[in-house]
Protein backbone atom coordinates (compact mmCIF):
# COMPACT_ATOMS: atom_id res chain seq x y z
CA UNK A 1 0.00 0.00 0.00
CA UNK A 2 1.12 2.99 -1.03
CA UNK A 3 2.30 5.53 1.98
CA UNK A 4 0.16 8.29 2.18
CA UNK A 5 2.19 11.47 3.01
CA UNK A 6 0.54 14.12 5.62
CA UNK A 7 0.71 17.80 4.12
CA UNK A 8 1.86 20.30 6.20
CA UNK A 9 2.36 24.08 6.14
CA UNK A 10 5.84 25.93 6.26
CA UNK A 11 5.95 26.90 9.72
CA UNK A 12 8.59 29.34 11.91
CA UNK A 13 9.99 25.90 13.14
CA UNK A 14 10.71 24.80 9.36
CA UNK A 15 12.03 28.40 8.79
CA UNK A 16 14.27 28.58 11.68
CA UNK A 17 15.88 25.17 10.62
CA UNK A 18 15.93 26.06 6.75
CA UNK A 19 19.35 26.52 5.53
CA UNK A 20 20.82 30.05 4.13
CA UNK A 21 22.33 29.84 0.30
CA UNK A 22 26.18 29.63 1.85
CA UNK A 23 25.14 26.98 4.22
CA UNK A 24 23.09 24.87 1.62
CA UNK A 25 26.84 25.16 -0.27
CA UNK A 26 28.40 24.02 2.24
CA UNK A 27 26.63 21.67 2.88
CA UNK A 28 26.66 20.07 -0.51
CA UNK A 29 30.23 20.64 -0.78
CA UNK A 30 31.51 18.75 2.30
CA UNK A 31 29.08 15.47 1.78
CA UNK A 32 30.67 15.71 -1.80
CA UNK A 33 34.11 15.33 -0.52
CA UNK A 34 33.01 12.38 1.66
CA UNK A 35 31.79 10.77 -1.57
CA UNK A 36 27.90 11.39 -0.55
CA UNK A 37 24.93 13.56 -1.74
CA UNK A 38 21.33 15.17 -0.36
CA UNK A 39 18.77 12.74 -0.66
CA UNK A 40 18.47 8.79 -0.53
CA UNK A 41 19.98 7.98 -3.95
CA UNK A 42 23.81 7.75 -3.49
CA UNK A 43 24.29 6.59 -7.21
CA UNK A 44 27.51 7.31 -8.86
CA UNK A 45 25.43 9.16 -11.51
CA UNK A 46 24.04 11.31 -8.54
CA UNK A 47 27.74 11.80 -6.77
CA UNK A 48 28.26 13.47 -10.71
CA UNK A 49 25.37 15.61 -10.79
CA UNK A 50 26.34 17.03 -7.69
CA UNK A 51 30.03 17.57 -8.55
CA UNK A 52 28.40 19.63 -11.80
CA UNK A 53 26.13 21.24 -9.80
CA UNK A 54 28.91 22.49 -7.43
CA UNK A 55 30.95 23.87 -10.48
CA UNK A 56 27.86 25.70 -11.85
CA UNK A 57 26.66 27.40 -9.09
CA UNK A 58 30.58 28.75 -7.86
CA UNK A 59 30.79 29.98 -11.92
CA UNK A 60 27.14 31.90 -11.70
CA UNK A 61 28.17 33.19 -8.10
CA UNK A 62 31.15 34.74 -10.37
CA UNK A 63 29.77 35.66 -13.15
CA UNK A 64 25.83 36.91 -12.58
CA UNK A 65 24.75 40.44 -13.10
CA UNK A 66 21.58 42.04 -12.13
CA UNK A 67 20.44 44.63 -14.14
CA UNK A 68 19.75 47.95 -13.28
CA UNK A 69 15.72 47.04 -13.55
CA UNK A 70 15.62 44.44 -11.47
CA UNK A 71 17.69 45.85 -9.33
CA UNK A 72 15.46 48.55 -8.62
CA UNK A 73 12.42 46.24 -8.67
CA UNK A 74 13.37 43.97 -6.42
CA UNK A 75 14.36 46.71 -4.22
CA UNK A 76 10.31 48.02 -4.16
CA UNK A 77 9.82 44.43 -3.11
CA UNK A 78 8.17 44.34 0.73
CA UNK A 79 9.16 41.79 3.38
CA UNK A 80 8.80 38.32 2.63
CA UNK A 81 10.28 35.15 2.97
CA UNK A 82 12.01 32.86 -0.13
CA UNK A 83 11.51 29.70 0.74
CA UNK A 84 13.09 27.44 -2.10
CA UNK A 85 13.43 23.42 -2.29
CA UNK A 86 15.89 22.00 -3.72
CA UNK A 87 18.56 19.34 -3.58
CA UNK A 88 22.12 18.83 -4.23
CA UNK A 89 22.57 16.85 -7.52
CA UNK A 90 19.17 19.24 -9.13
CA UNK A 91 20.79 20.56 -12.77
CA UNK A 92 17.98 23.11 -12.61
CA UNK A 93 18.67 24.22 -9.13
CA UNK A 94 22.33 24.83 -9.79
CA UNK A 95 21.50 27.17 -12.84
CA UNK A 96 18.76 28.71 -11.51
CA UNK A 97 19.29 28.95 -7.36
CA UNK A 98 22.66 31.36 -7.25
CA UNK A 99 20.64 33.77 -9.70
CA UNK A 100 17.87 33.76 -6.74
CA UNK A 101 20.49 34.25 -3.92
CA UNK A 102 22.01 37.25 -5.71
CA UNK A 103 18.00 39.04 -6.15
CA UNK A 104 17.47 38.27 -2.65
CA UNK A 105 20.65 39.77 -1.93
CA UNK A 106 19.43 42.99 -3.22
CA UNK A 107 16.64 43.90 -0.37
CA UNK A 108 17.53 42.97 3.12
CA UNK A 109 13.93 42.89 3.66
CA UNK A 110 14.08 39.32 1.73
CA UNK A 111 14.88 36.28 3.89
CA UNK A 112 15.47 33.48 1.38
CA UNK A 113 16.12 29.66 3.17
CA UNK A 114 16.59 26.40 1.37
CA UNK A 115 15.11 23.01 2.26
CA UNK A 116 15.90 20.06 0.86
CA UNK A 117 13.49 17.79 -0.93
CA UNK A 118 13.23 14.82 0.51
CA UNK A 119 13.30 15.40 3.72
CA UNK A 120 9.96 17.56 3.45
CA UNK A 121 7.55 15.41 1.17
CA UNK A 122 4.92 16.87 3.55
CA UNK A 123 6.02 20.07 1.88
CA UNK A 124 6.91 19.31 -1.74
CA UNK A 125 3.90 17.64 -2.50
CA UNK A 126 1.82 21.06 -2.22
CA UNK A 127 4.10 22.28 -4.94
CA UNK A 128 4.07 19.16 -7.49
CA UNK A 129 4.47 20.24 -10.84
CA UNK A 130 2.13 17.85 -13.37
CA UNK A 131 2.09 15.36 -10.47
CA UNK A 132 5.96 15.10 -10.12
CA UNK A 133 8.04 16.17 -6.88
CA UNK A 134 9.95 18.63 -9.91
CA UNK A 135 12.34 20.78 -7.73
CA UNK A 136 13.78 23.89 -7.25
CA UNK A 137 10.54 25.23 -6.42
CA UNK A 138 10.53 29.30 -4.99
CA UNK A 139 7.78 29.62 -2.67
CA UNK A 140 7.14 33.67 -1.36
CA UNK A 141 5.48 33.74 1.67
CA UNK A 142 4.43 36.53 4.08
CA UNK A 143 6.61 37.28 6.82
CA UNK A 144 4.00 35.76 8.77
CA UNK A 145 3.74 32.67 7.08
CA UNK A 146 0.02 33.19 6.81
CA UNK A 147 0.05 34.55 2.62
CA UNK A 148 1.82 32.95 -0.14
CA UNK A 149 2.28 35.89 -2.95
CA UNK A 150 3.57 33.45 -5.23
CA UNK A 151 5.38 30.13 -6.41
CA UNK A 152 7.98 29.53 -9.24
CA UNK A 153 9.59 26.37 -11.00
CA UNK A 154 11.32 23.88 -11.38
CA UNK A 155 12.21 25.86 -14.71
CA UNK A 156 11.96 28.53 -16.94
CA UNK A 157 8.70 28.10 -19.35
CA UNK A 158 11.33 27.36 -22.18
CA UNK A 159 12.25 24.54 -21.19
CA UNK A 160 9.33 23.16 -19.54
CA UNK A 161 7.92 22.85 -22.89
CA UNK A 162 11.10 21.26 -24.45
CA UNK A 163 10.89 18.84 -21.82
CA UNK A 164 7.18 18.37 -22.90
CA UNK A 165 8.35 17.61 -26.53
CA UNK A 166 11.12 15.59 -25.29
CA UNK A 167 8.91 12.90 -23.32
CA UNK A 168 6.07 13.09 -25.78
CA UNK A 169 8.67 12.03 -28.77
CA UNK A 170 12.04 11.37 -27.24
CA UNK A 171 13.33 9.70 -30.73
CA UNK A 172 15.26 12.78 -32.62
CA UNK A 173 17.66 12.58 -29.17
CA UNK A 174 18.95 10.66 -26.41
CA UNK A 175 18.28 12.19 -22.45
CA UNK A 176 22.19 12.47 -22.26
CA UNK A 177 21.60 15.14 -25.59
CA UNK A 178 18.35 16.69 -24.07
CA UNK A 179 20.17 17.43 -20.86
CA UNK A 180 23.30 18.93 -22.71
CA UNK A 181 21.07 21.15 -24.70
CA UNK A 182 19.35 21.98 -21.40
CA UNK A 183 22.23 23.13 -19.57
CA UNK A 184 23.74 24.83 -22.85
CA UNK A 185 20.84 26.96 -23.35
CA UNK A 186 20.81 28.11 -19.41
CA UNK A 187 24.73 29.07 -20.45
CA UNK A 188 23.27 31.50 -23.12
CA UNK A 189 20.51 32.39 -21.71
CA UNK A 190 22.52 33.90 -18.89
CA UNK A 191 18.95 33.95 -16.43
CA UNK A 192 17.54 36.38 -18.67
CA UNK A 193 14.28 34.23 -18.76
CA UNK A 194 14.42 33.27 -15.57
CA UNK A 195 14.37 37.29 -14.97
CA UNK A 196 11.51 38.02 -17.12
CA UNK A 197 9.50 34.96 -15.41
CA UNK A 198 10.16 36.32 -11.43
CA UNK A 199 9.83 39.78 -12.73
CA UNK A 200 6.19 39.10 -13.90
CA UNK A 201 5.58 37.04 -10.77
CA UNK A 202 6.63 40.35 -8.46
CA UNK A 203 4.13 42.70 -10.63
CA UNK A 204 1.15 39.88 -10.35
CA UNK A 205 1.90 39.69 -6.57
CA UNK A 206 2.27 43.09 -5.39
CA UNK A 207 0.94 46.78 -6.30
CA UNK A 208 4.24 47.92 -7.75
Amino acid sequence: MEELVQLIRISPELVAKAMTYSEYKNLIEKLFTEGKTTGPNQSESYLEYTRMAIQRMKRWDKTIRIDERMTELVSKLPPQLWMLITEAWCGDAAQTIPYISKLADLNPDIQLRLILRDENPGIMDQYLTNGARSIPKLISLSPGLQMEYFVWGPKPAYLMEKQREFKTDPKEKTSKEFTEEVHLWYARDKNHTLGAELSTCFYQAFDL
